[in-house]
C-alpha cells in the first residue's frame, strides 16, 4: 500500500446551524508539516464567527484544499494528511471514526475528541510549496506526464499571496491577482500591489458587472460592496422574515423614571454586581413571556403547527464590526437579574470581539433590541426568523409628562413590539406590551410577579 492510498482527507465540518460554507482566513500549517490529533490547522470565518478548526488526524500534511480568502463548502475536502513513515494508519483515525459513529461528527476546538492537545507554536506564514512527485496521487502524476508528453504548456503558476487581507481586498475590488506583479520577496503580492492595480483601467473595468448577466452598470467612482459573509446572511434572513411572516408592530410611550431609580438603588446596594437597564428590561420581558407564552414560539410551516418553546432563549441584538449579530442566552428564565446582567455584558463583548462560537448565535426564541443606543426614538424592526416576536426599546430622554394631574419632566422611552400575527392576535400582543410598559413605569409590579 502506498502512502497516497493511506492518506486521510478531513472534510470541512458543519460549523453551526444553517451554515453551508466558510472562508479560509489563515492556514496554521503548511504542506510538509507534521500535525497531531486535535491540532488547529486552519482559521475560518463563517457568517457568524471566526473559528479555529482542529484536525482529527495525525501525520504529515500532504495537501491544503483552498487558499486564504477562498470560500469552501461544508463537506468538501479541507486538508489531506498522510501517516508518518512506518505507520499503517494515521494516529487518531480510530478514535475519530468511533466518535463519528457515535454521532459527534466533526468537532471544533473546545469540543475535541478527548485527546489532550499538544503544545503548539504559531508558525510564520510562508509560501505554499508544491509537493514532491512522491506525494502526488497516481491521477495527478499521470496527468502531469501526459501534458509533458503532448507538449501542451503547463498551467500558469498561481499568484503568490500569503495575506488573506490582500486576497479579500482584491476580491472586493475585482482585481485579478493572476494579472498583478508582486513586488514582495520572491514575487509575493502585497497590499500596495493590489491598490496600484485598482487604479488601472483594466481593474476598474473588471469591477463593473457584466450587463449581459442582468447587472446594472456601475458608474465610475461607485463603491462596490460584495454581498457576502455576515451581510449576505443578514440579507437572506431578513428577506425570508419579510417574505414568510405576517408581522405587525405596536408601540407605546412609557415613563421610565421609576426603572432608572430602581436600577440606581440596586447598584447602590450591590456595587460589585452592577445591573444594566438592558438586564432589567430582559427581566421584564421574561416576566411577560411567562404570562404570554404565545410570543415565545415559532411557526413550523412544513408541519403546519405552532411550537411554543419550554425555555426562553433570549436573543440580544448587538451591533459589531461584522454587522448586526443576535447572540443568544439559552434558558434565560433560569438566571437571576444579577446573572442576567453579567451574562449580557460578557455575551455582547464576546460578540463584538468575534469570539462567540456559531452555536451561540442561533436558536433564539425571542429577541430584545435596544436601538435607543443609536439615538433614535422608535422603529418597526423585522422579526429574527424563525422567532415570533421582538421587543424594541428607543432612547430614554427628558420629556414633559403628566403625573397626578400635573405636568412634569420625566424620563420617557418608546417600546415597540413586532409580532407574528400567525401565533397570536392583538389581544395577546397588546397584553404583553402593556405588562412590559407597566413594569417599566412601576417596577414594584415586576417584583410582585416573580
Amino acid at each position: 500500500m502506498t502512502i497516497v492510498e493511506r492518506t486521510q482527507v478531513f472534510l470541512l465540518p458543519d460549523l453551526g446551524e444553517g451554515l453551508s460554507e466558510a472562508e479560509i482566513v489563515e492556514w496554521r500549517v503548511a504542506v510538509g508539516d507534521v500535525v497531531t490529533v486535535d491540532q488547529s490547522v486552519v482559521e475560518v470565518e463563517t457568517a457568524k464567527a471566526v473559528v479555529d478548526v482542529p484536525c482529527p488526524y495525525a501525520g504529515r500534511v500532504v495537501t491544503l484544499h483552498g487558499a486564504a480568502g477562498e470560500v469552501r463548502p461544508v463537506g468538501q475536502p479541507l486538508i489531506t494528511i498522510a501517516p508518518l513513515d512506518g505507520g499503517d494508519e494515521p494516529a487518531g483515525h480510530a478514535t475519530y471514526r468511533e466518535e463519528e459513529r457515535a454521532g459527534s461528527g466533526n468537532v471544533l476546538i473546545g469540543y475535541g475528541t478527548g485527546h489532550g492537545s499538544a503544545t503548539r507554536r504559531r508558525r510564520r506564514p510562508r509560501l505554499a510549496v508544491a509537493p514532491e512527485p512522491a506525494d502526488l496521487g497516481p491521477t495527478s502524476a499521470a496527468a502531469g506526464g501526459a501534458a509533458a508528453a503532448s507538449g501542451d504548456p503547463a498551467p500558469p503558476a498561481a499568484a503568490l499571496v500569503i495575506s488573506p487581507i490582500v486576497r479579500r481586498l482584491a476580491r472586493e475590488h475585482g482585481v485579478d491577482l493572476d494579472t498583478v506583479r508582486g513586488t514582495g520577496p520572491g514575487g509575493v503580492i502585497r497590499r500596495a500591489d493590489v491598490e496600484a492595480a485598482m487604479t488601472a483601467p483594466a481593474a476598474r473595468l473588471a469591477a463593473v458587472p457584466d450587463p449581459q448577466v442582468g447587472s446594472a452598470p456601475v458608474a465610475d467612482g461607485d463603491v462596490i460592496v460584495p454581498l457576502t459573509g455576515v451581510r449576505k446572511v443578514i440579507a437572506d434572513k431578513l428577506s425570508r422574515s419579510r417574505r414568510e411572516i405576517p408581522e405587525v408592530t405596536i408601540w407605546v410611550d412609557v415613563d421610565a423614571t421609576g426603572l432608572l431609580e430602581t436600577r440606581a438603588a440596586i447598584n447602590a446596594a450591590t456595587p460589585d454586581a452592577p445591573v444594566s437597564i438592558l438586564a432589567l428590561l430582559a427581566r421584564i420581558c421574561l416576566s411577560g413571556l411567562r404570562r404570554f407564552p404565545q410570543l415565545n414560539a415559532r411557526v413550523d410551516t412544513e408541519a403546519q403547527r405552532i411550537v411554543q418553546s419550554a425555555g426562553v432563549h433570549l436573543g440580544i441584538a448587538a451591533q459589531t464590526d461584522r454587522g448586526l449579530l443576535v447572540p443568544v442566552l439559552r434558558d434565560a428564565q433560569r438566571l437571576t437579574t444579577a446573572e442576567l446582567a453579567a451574562e449580557l455584558a460578557a455575551t455582547t463583548a464576546a460578540a463584538r470581539a468575534g469570539s462567540l462560537p456559531p452555536a451561540r448565535l442561533t436558536g433564539g426564541t425571542f429577541t430584545l433590541n435596544n436601538y435607543g443606543v443609536f439615538g433614535v426614538d422608535g422603529s418597526t424592526p423585522i422579526i429574527n426568523h424563525p422567532e415570533a416576536a421582538l421587543l424594541g426599546v428607543g432612547r430614554i430622554v427628558d420629556k414633559p409628562w403628566v403625573v397626578d394631574g400635573q405636568l412634569a419632566v420625566r424620563k420617557v422611552t418608546q417600546l415597540s413590539l413586532t409580532f407574528d400575527h400567525r401565533v397570536c392576535d392583538g389581544g395577546v400582543a397588546g397584553g404583553f406590551l402593556r405588562h412590559v410598559a407597566d413594569c417599566v413605569e412601576r417596577p414594584a409590579l415586576l417584583i410582585a410577579a416573580v
